[in-house]
């Protein structure tokens, strides 16, 4: 791998909504996992919620036997998944927000206002060889927090830039878009890895996937979707194809 390549994450949680949705077996997301890392992905992402709306415990447990690629466990930041977390040991464990009445994360975690807890939180993680990153809006002031509590890795929170441009607020986005490319450069300063994600799709991420300091894009709900017309491995393949020509 150069250092100028640009990691895909594919996050599987929208392959266990659909499964959920009828209360089976099918579809597995272990399975697409499988074949999401035949097809090139860099790692999966799984978001095991409290309310365990799509990814589940059992997955959580088969995507560790399973994978050979690198495991992003995304949860929240309570005792609970803490407890998961140290039991498996994945190789990333990405802190989120989490409301239970939302539909999907809405937003970055509020890192500065709860500095303290997230830092005695997060210190065990890192303790037991997980890289911990937390998620966050482009604002400088919650990844200098981010910074401060030990996190290795911050993931910039794109979906607000990815909805400006769906809703055709061409200079929001371009604002958002300027705040990402910026707060990506300061927490590459810093010393901290850039990973970006939330609501990319092939019209937004070549933007984001040109920033020199973003190491890793994590691409979920979209690439599922698009699998529907066009199956999981096309999907990627082209969504690699987008990154790799905005790097190149």
């Amino acid at each position: 791998m150069t250092d100028n390549k640009l990691r895909l994450g594919v996050n599987i949680d929208h392959v266990a909504t659909v499964r959920n949705a009828r209360g089976g077996a099918y579809p597995d997301p272990v399975r697409a996992a499988k074949l999401a890392e035949e097809a090139g992905a860099d790692g999966i992402t799984a978001h095991l919620r409290e309310d365990r709306r799509h990814i589940t415990d059992t997955d959580i447990d088969a995507l560790m036997e399973a994978l050979n690629v690198p495991l992003n466990f995304e949860m929240a930041a309570t005792e609970e998944m803490q407890k998961i977390a140290l039991r498996h040991k994945p190789h990333a464990v990405c802190i989120v927000p989490e409301k239970r009445e939302e539909r999907t994360t809405e937003g970055g975690l509020e890192v500065a206002r709860e500095e303290n807890r997230l830092a005695h939180f997060i210190a065990p993680l890192r303790d037991a060889g997980c890289r911990v990153s937390i998620f966050i809006a482009a604002d400088r002031k919650q990844i200098d927090a981010a910074h401060r509590i030990g996190a290795e890795v911050i993931e910039l929170h794109t979906g607000a830039y990815c909805d400006y441009y769906a809703e055709g607020r061409f200079e929001d986005r371009d604002r958002e878009l300027e705040a990402l490319r910026d707060m990506s450069a300061y927490a590459h300063s810093l010393g901290l890895e850039v990973h970006a994600g939330h609501g990319l799709t092939y019209d937004t991420v070549q933007p984001v996937a040109a920033f020199p300091e973003v190491r890793e894009l994590n691409i979920g709900h979209f690439l599922i979707g698009e699998a529907i017309f066009r199956g999981l491995t096309p999907a990627m393949q082209e969504m690699r194809r987008l990154m790799d020509a905005a790097r190149g």
